[in-house]
């Protein structure tokens, strides 16, 4: 039976609700009315999703070896991927030649660990490779090979940009099959809000690809009739037709395309488009979803998101979505012999009953019924892999979401959800089933408007992840909370952390964050100069000097801790750790989850990733 026992509450409230003062919040009272919960959603069936994959496409990575200056500044730090198909008992050698000279530098086989410090390196030029051993010490992989010049390594990779630009947001994916990943960014990282007033200098953004090394690709400008900010732009880079390269898919616009005497583009055709990743060039292009009155006003309507789903289990498909605050619609299309072909839409208005209103600023895709099949989580309410909901809270916009197994304890994964809207009710912080949407704990008192929040064990007291939040002053509180995975609170205000930048750096399982960083929405929010620091929470400083601000973190290649990538003017950095490493873990890349809020990290808000499973002591 449907359970929305508060849709009666909620139609009857509306005109109390708008005689309310708004002026602390951008909240749109009447979308209130959308707010009941909906866990057995009585929609026509539809059919089983097929895509063109017979197996699943999957990114074919290579070792990832990287080496970086020592902690002691004496040696050379080197570390490589564990991948999903070694087996338990796959260990590693590993090999330098410099000087004409070959050597095998360890001494047994590495198994317990990825990484090796070379403790007599050379001065100048050399090449480092391992070598994949089986359980019988067989040779099963010798590809990784890594030329560096030992004389000139650093903590991080540069990569030197076509123009003296900032990037705002970044895509990685593998452009030229490698197994490398590349870069694509969008420049510059000016971004104007649906909300705030348009721009009248007629700026334009830039999509720009590098490969690994540096190598610049193409630049293509999106136009006037792409206006300069995050929803009017979403972009994303994966391998959509399974040929082993990455395409870009993306909106766009016609490039007669006008903008108002408000510097607004309010009408016109939009695409969504794909591009070539290795030139630029469009494979193909449809509409996108279309204007319409039923998402708001022109600042509703211009909340576009773009993502990447395995609907059917193999096929990577793209989603194009608008809408957050009231009408929501998505798209779903897979790239087949160079045509975009579209398996459904969903139209939240074509649900029983309506689903509105429910949009976060971000989104994930992830298999949370366990049938192989990837589900859409769009904020306070999830899609089905066929285009029909799975459920909703009814809680209405979402600043953030994070899904993952949060309790160790509980069966199956969670979502924490951050609630833009005031609830009285304890739930603006809460934590439902992923696969069911049924409440599982919430804050217990009334909130505001939470605007941040992130999940990540820091302390390892605690079992499982801790969740935090913060409200958005906004709303008329500044207030901050802290609980356990259970939903036991644990703190307030000056005792929790920072929700924004959190990386997996050291050698233990708790997850690490940021000294000095002021950076909650992309690299839109500058630095000026500044050097970052990684931390323990309450703890000892693990690394200085990142400069830069903030664009990605996510495992990009040694083993399986994380690398951040900073933008500078001109220039795009990649640190990576050279602490030593206390076990060896599968790339994080290599789970479907985390993969997933790295490929939707180059739209929306940034949100750090996160696997499906428990990650933490």
């Amino acid at each position: 039976m449907m359970k929305n026992k508060n849709l009666l509450i909620g139609l009857c409230s509306v005109p109390l609700l708008l005689s309310i003062s708004t002026s602390m919040t951008a909240q749109d009272l009447r979308e209130r009315t959308y707010y009941y919960e909906i866990l057995e959603p009585r929609h026509e069936p539809k059919p089983e999703i097929k895509g063109f994959a017979t197996e699943r496409i999957k990114e074919n990575l290579d070792r990832g070896l990287t080496a970086t200056p020592s902690a002691n500044g004496k040696g050379i730090y080197l570390s490589w991927r564990l991948l999903e198909q070694d087996g338990t008992d796959t260990s590693f050698h590993l090999y330098r030649s410099a000087n004409g000279k070959t050597q095998r530098l360890s001494k047994n086989p590495i198994k317990n660990t990825c990484d090796f410090v070379d403790q007599t390196p050379v001065s100048g030029k050399a090449t480092y490779w391992i070598c994949a051993l089986d359980k019988k010490k067989k040779v099963i992989d010798t590809s990784s090979k890594l030329d560096v010049d030992c004389s000139l390594l650093r903590n991080y990779q540069s990569i030197k940009l076509n123009r003296n630009i900032k990037a705002g947001k970044i895509a990685v994916a593998d452009l030229n099959g490698d197994g490398i990943y590349d870069y694509i960014i969008r420049t510059p990282e000016k971004n104007v809000d649906p909300g705030m007033p348009g721009t009248l200098d007629g700026s334009t953004y830039q999509i720009e690809a590098y490969l690994s090394d540096g190598t610049f690709l193409w630049s293509k400008d999106l136009g006037q009739g792409i206006e300069p900010g995050v929803w009017y732009s979403p972009f994303i880079a994966y391998d959509f037709n399974g040929d082993g390269k990455a395409e870009i898919a993306l909106k766009t616009a016609p490039e007669t395309t006008k903008r108002n005497e408000k510097g607004r583009v309010d009408s016109g055709e939009e695409y969504l488009s794909v591009w070539d990743g290795m030139t630029g060039k469009e494979i193909t292009r449809v509409d996108w979803p279309e204007r319409n009155d039923r998402y708001g006003n022109l600042v509703r309507q211009n909340r576009n998101q773009i993502g990447m789903a395995y609907l059917d289990g193999k096929t990577p498909y793209i989603l194009a979505c608008r809408g957050t605050y009231k009408l929501m619609t998505v798209d779903a299309w897979q790239l087949k012999d160079n045509k975009l072909e579209r398996a459904w839409r969903w139209d939240g208005d074509e649900e029983n009953p309506v689903v509105r209103s429910m949009g976060s600023h971000n989104m994930v895709c992830g298999d949370v019924d366990e049938d192989g099949k990837d589900e859409i989580l769009l904020g306070s309410c999830m899609l089905d892999d066929n285009g029909t909901l799975l459920w909703s809270t009814g809680l209405g916009h979402p600043d953030k979401i994070y899904l993952t197994d949060i309790d160790p304890d509980r069966p199956g994964m969670e979502v924490f959800l951050c609630l833009e809207p005031w609830h009285e009710n304890g739930r603006g912080v809460c934590v439902v089933d992923a696969r069911t949407g049924q409440p599982v704990w919430n804050i217990g008192h009334k909130t505001f408007h939470v605007g941040d929040g992130m999940v990540a064990d820091f302390d390892p007291v605690h079992k499982g992840l801790e969740c935090f939040a913060s409200e958005d002053r906004k709303g008329g509180s500044t207030d901050k909370y802290l609980l356990s995975a259970d939903g036991k609170p644990l703190g307030k205000n000056e005792e929790v952390p920072s929700c924004r930048n959190w990386a997996w750096w050291d050698g233990d399982l708790l997850r690490e964050t940021f000294k000095g960083d002021d950076n909650r929405w992309g690299a839109s929010s500058s630095s000026n100069g500044r050097s970052l620091s990684i931390v323990k929470w309450k703890g000892e400083t693990l690394t200085q000097g990142i400069e830069g601000d903030i664009l990605m973190i996510a495992d990009l290649y040694g083993d399986w801790r994380e690398e951040i990538i900073t933008a500078l003017p001109g220039e795009i950095r990649i640190y990576t750790t050279n602490l030593p490493a206390k076990d060896r873990r599968t790339t994080l890349m290599q789970d479907g989850i985390y993969r997933s809020y790295v490929a939707h990290r180059s739209m929306g808000y940034p949100q750090a990733p996160v696997p499906s499973y428990y990650l933490g002591e």
